[in-house]
């Protein structure tokens, strides 16, 4: 099996690494307990945590053991790394709801049974240190000369609005998260972003004074598109990994959006397909560029909603757009459908209907109606407020949605009714 250390770089997931021999021999001659720290100030994850995340799943599928720890502790402190200002503190309650939406959205990508991954909560040891115990075995270890020269608390420093003494107390928090993992479970290595060096240095520090052991430590790079805006970003703001706030069918048309200079790097980063079918598709162009898009939305979607959920948002775009026959060379390990036609979207039913008829609006439950998906207007209330009707592969949330001219794309509307009714609207101008 190829070493883990090889695969990241290879991927694109290491920006840093501290004692890069050491590593290597870890992983070469151990089972890698490892951890990534993720911050609950939200119920949902968005992919710009989709690197940790993905370096998590690829250090499990290598035979290694991640642990996904979760901040309920130090998210009632805040973490001034990459924050000009402080951040709001969360309470208990919030921070409790929110661990629960991270953990569902984690086992999308992780296999927690059976011990072969955990998801921890760092309140449940954090929440019971006592202070002054604390500032005599932990504080002592840490030299403030050397923590102010921290990018993180440099950059907070200089702020006008300064660095609170809660914030100040971070980076103890997080070394002492790593040393509690290394005591508990021998977890010998801290991955994050490349704003958290300065804390997972702290944290191998510590465990190397009190334990006199050698642990390691990797920071991924910041993930920017070819157009330099920040990988996740939009007009519309974050993509969430939550469908709730972010549909299956949004997320698939985030990523097959991708800029042509993007496709290769965000494949190795984001799927699992092969590097050397990746390596294949670094020159292609035209239609053969947008099916490697088709098919990089497809695997970032199945694995963060499911496979029925792919094929759903793949068979809405092509409905919307036209569909593109997928050539069996390109990429061939990805799970797309490969048999798509035109005859296959031509053949969903499609009725048209004047544009200006919408500039008033129609209430939702009626063009379900009018397009004969239902009998009656009361089969429609139903299976609107079942959850299982969708205009443009979002759901309706209101029976008495009015559907307008906003909902118009490409002078299409494309309605659906569960996973696999669909139909189209012409719009005449």
């Amino acid at each position: 099996m190829a070493n883990i250390i090889d695969i990241l770089f290879k991927r694109g997931f290491i920006e840093q690494t501290t004692h890069e021999k050491e590593l290597y021999d870890l992983a070469n001659n151990e089972i890698i307990t490892c951890y990534i720290g993720f911050d609950p100030t939200a119920s949902s994850l968005h992919i710009g945590s989709l690197v940790p995340i993905m370096a998590l799943s690829h250090m499990q599928k290598n035979g290694h053991r991640p642990i996904a720890l979760v901040g309920g502790g130090t998210g009632l402190v805040g973490d001034p790394s990459g924050k000009t200002e402080m951040r709001k503190l969360l309470t208990h309650e919030v921070i409790e709801e929110n661990v629960v939406g991270i953990k569902k959205q984690l086992s999308r990508f992780l296999d927690f049974s059976e011990g072969k991954a955990m998801i921890m909560n760092n309140a449940d040891w954090l929440s019971e240190l006592q202070y002054i115990p604390f500032l005599r075995d932990i504080g002592r270890h840490f030299s403030i000369n050397r923590m102010i020269k921290a990018e993180s608390y440099k950059v907070r420093i200089e702020s006008e609005e300064g660095l609170s003494f809660i914030e100040f107390n971070y980076m103890l928090l997080q070394a002492y998260d790593f040393l509690e993992l290394f005591k508990k479970y021998n977890c010998k290595l801290q991955m994050g972003g490349s704003d958290q060096w300065g804390n997972i240095v702290a944290g191998i520090e510590l465990i190397r004074k009190i334990h006199h052991e050698t642990v390691c430590g990797i920071t991924f790079p910041l993930i920017t598109t070819s157009a330099g805006t920040k990988m996740g970003k939009t007009a519309q703001g974050a993509v969430w990994l939550d469908p709730n706030r972010t549909s299956p069918y949004e997320y698939y048309q985030f990523w097959i959006n991708t800029d042509d200079r993007d496709v290769a790097r965000f494949m190795a980063l984001f799927t699992f397909l092969p590097m050397e079918e990746i390596d294949e598709i670094k020159n292609l162009s035209g239609a053969d560029l947008n099916s490697a898009k088709s098919i990089l939305a497809f695997e970032t979607t199945m694995l963060a909603h499911g496979e029925e959920e792919a094929n759903s948002a793949y068979s809405a775009s092509a409905s919307m757009f036209g569909a593109r026959k997928i050539q069996k060379e390109i990429l061939p390990s990805s799970k797309i459908p490969r048999d798509s036609s035109e005859d296959k979207y031509d053949s969903i039913p499609t009725s048209s209907l004047e544009l200006y008829k919408l500039s008033e609006g129609i209430p939702a439950f009626k063009l379900f109606s009018i397009i004969g998906f239902v009998k009656s207007g009361g089969e429609a209330r139903r299976l609107i407020e079942q959850g299982g009707a969708y205009i443009n592969g979002e759901r309706i949330e209101a029976y008495d949605y009015l559907v307008t001219e906003k909902d118009v794309k490409d002078d299409i509307i494309l309605l659906r009714a569960g996973k696999k009714k669909y139909h189209k609207i012409n719009l005449i101008r």
